[in-house]
């Protein structure tokens, strides 16, 4: 877990108030014993979590795209070539709704905005550097090395965590 108390306590109010301004469908769902923690949240994202981005174009209509994401200090973070469409879509409309699933047992919903880590003509984010070591860790080399690679960084003014079984996907993370 890279997650200080702050940024639990900051994940686990999102969390909370996100749920409370669902509508009552999704609360149906999403309720009491079907539901993880912050703190549970972080033990279950792990490594590398396929995500399903959607960014929206000029004609305000969605596209998705997958992207591998990391769970780092309660946030999402995920990287693509900056020629791709996303990342055009990103430069112009910075909003964002992402999903990671797996299966029936899993679901993160995040809703935000995103926020270049490494831009071109700005100095980079302050925790840059130890992310991008993060990201060579796990992939054995620096996304830095694949091509013109743009990571960002979602600040999520709104998430929920569904989980059918929270005691089982707990025992699965260890």
């Amino acid at each position: 877990m890279r997650e200080s108390d702050a940024e639990l306590g900051e994940l686990q109010d999102l969390l909370e108030a996100s749920l409370a301004r669902a509508t009552g469908h999704l609360r149906s769902i999403v309720r009491p014993g079907r539901t993880l923690t912050a703190a549970q949240l972080v033990r279950v994202l792990p490594g590398m979590c396929t995500l399903v981005v959607s960014s929206v174009t000029a004609a305000g209509e969605p596209r998705v795209s997958g992207a591998d994401g990391h769970f780092l200090h309660g946030r999402w973070v995920f990287t693509t070539e900056r020629s791709s469409a996303k990342a055009g879509h990103f430069a112009a409309r910075p909003a964002v709704s992402l999903a990671h699933l797996r299966g029936d047992d899993l679901g993160v919903f995040t809703h935000g905005r995103v926020e270049e880590l490494n831009p071109r003509a700005a100095a980079p984010d302050p925790q840059w550097p130890a992310i991008l070591d993060h990201l060579t860790q796990h992939y054995g080399s620096s996304p830095l090395s694949w091509g013109d690679v743009v990571a960002y960084r979602v600040q999520p003014h709104w998430m929920v965590a569904y989980a059918a079984d929270p005691a089982a996907l707990l025992a699965q993370a260890g």
